[in-house]
């Protein structure tokens, strides 16, 4: 365990008014704190009725005090819950009695990050408590929960074992190389070796899918004027977010709308119609709508099918062109208005490099293909979404999925077992920094920071 010499304190409840009210504090100086603040020390983990009084001795508020001692506490450490009636200035009479008695207030997530010191939870635990909190939908929320209860450090517990006991194997033949078998030809490494790659390809799998029901997963609506953009907008939220109108350019600005689709949480934005334009209003939607383009994880560019010439339909990358856009977006072409063009619905091949989508939001038509196509871009499906994930998690897995390459190639290519055996450490220390086994206080800061105060 880590010793913190001082005691902190916060309102751990929302700001504003409510029935209750929590003031959590942690440290070595509670029990002390405890008796000068309620004139007696609760019993542990009993729900105890009492005043908070000031210095003179009158009471502040009566409530209930929780008392945990340590090292059976969320913290680890002596940690007391006073919990009050929920109003602002209440709250701080008792917060400001607690600064009096000594304790100082907490940073953002100081909490989360002593329990992580002092070994209560690991760090891709203390993550998902705030994810748990940040949850947006009802997927996200189990799948922090699945995080926080150890699913996801499991995993990569287990992981990480099997890499070390890798590394003991290779570095034995580095150790003893008078031996007469060849460790480095034994095909049990290979067999070793493609087992932690796909053990770790299948954890990136879920960690992605994770990182999308934290995340969410943002879809920008792009093209032309009139093509029918905000009716999209408008039908897959369900709400009248965006302004119909047959005038072309009547969407000057980025609007945006959360939705959930089976669970998955997904950011749709509508954009202005790329064209040329001599309205400077109109010009700065345009320059936002491709801003926004740039950051998408899926960009549906939009036609009206109705208009097209007859004839083979131009291709992605002509489009794109067209309307001066990247060429390697991650981008699905679709075709409104079928139900004027008589156009095929749904999905037209799905197995295009660039998905073509027939679709008449006005009647409905093709929506349910379009939904599917992006759980599909996603990664989603529903139920499989077992823990949560950030994306330094993604990275780190990233890297380590590197170094494990490279340890192969320098095995079964180089023959120079200190050199995969160098990528194997490498490969460890990268699934270390998930669960905080190697963090560097920098990285601690920048987490921990990220959290609510009082949590």
């Amino acid at each position: 365990m880590t010793a913190s010499t001082d005691t902190i304190a916060a309102i751990a409840t929302p700001p504003g008014f409510g029935g209750v009210g929590i003031v959590r504090l942690s440290g070595p100086a509670v029990p002390a704190l405890a008796v000068d603040l309620l004139g007696r020390l609760p019993a542990p983990r009993h729900a105890t009725h009492a005043r908070f009084r000031d210095t003179e001795g009158a009471v502040l508020d009566a409530g209930l005090a929780l008392y945990f001692p340590a090292p059976h506490s969320f913290t680890g450490e002596h940690v007391l819950e006073l919990q009050g009636h929920g109003g602002p200035v209440v709250l701080d009479l008792v917060l400001a009695r607690c600064y009096g008695l000594g304790a100082r207030p907490a940073r953002p997530g100081e909490f989360s990050e002593r329990a992580f010191l002092n070994g209560k939870l690991d760090l891709a635990q203390a993550e998902a408590v705030a994810d748990l909190i940040a949850s947006g939908s009802a997927a996200a929320a189990r799948a922090a929960m699945a995080s926080l209860q150890g699913v996801f450090s499991d995993r990569v517990t287990a992981l990480t074992e099997a890499v070390i006991a890798l590394r003991v194997h290779v570095e034995a033949a580095i150790d003893f190389p008078e031996e007469e078998v060849d460790f480095l030809a034994d095909p049990d490494i290979g067999a070793r070796l493609s087992a932690l790659r796909e053990q770790l390809a299948a954890l990136r799998a879920s960690a992605g899918q994770g990182r999308v029901l934290r995340d969410g997963f943002t879809v920008v609506i792009a093209g032309p004027p009139n093509a029918g953009k905000s009716s999209l907008l408008n039908a897959l939220s369900g709400e009248e977010t965006a302004i119909v109108s047959a005038q072309a350019g009547t969407t000057r600005d980025i609007l945006r709308s959360q939705i959930v689709i089976d669970g998955l949480p997904l950011h749709v934005i509508d954009t202005a119609g790329l064209r040329a334009s001599d309205d400077s209003i109109e010009q700065e939607g345009i320059r936002r709508a491709r801003a926004a383009v740039a950051g998408a994880d899926r960009v549906l560019l939009m036609q009206d099918h109705s208009r097209l010439p007859p004839g083979p339909l131009p291709g992605a990358a002509e489009l794109l062109q067209a309307h001066d856009l990247p060429p390697d977006l991650p981008v699905s072409l679709l075709y409104n208005k079928i139900d004027l063009s008589g156009g095929p619905a749904g999905l037209w091949d799905g197995a295009a490099a660039v998905p073509h989508i027939g679709l008449a939001v006005t009647t409905g038509v093709g929506l349910d293909a379009l939904r599917a196509h992006l759980k599909a871009c996603a990664g989603y499906s529903v139920g499989a979404g077992v823990f949560s994930a950030r994306r330094r998690h993604l990275d780190a897995l990233a890297r380590a999925a590197a170094h494990l390459a490279l340890a192969e190639t320098r095995l079964h290519h180089d023959r120079a077992g200190e050199l995969a055996a160098e990528e194997l450490r490498l490969v460890q220390d990268a699934l270390g920094e998930i669960t905080g086994a190697f963090t560097s206080d920098d990285l601690l800061g920048r987490i921990f920071t990220s959290f609510c105060i009082g949590k």
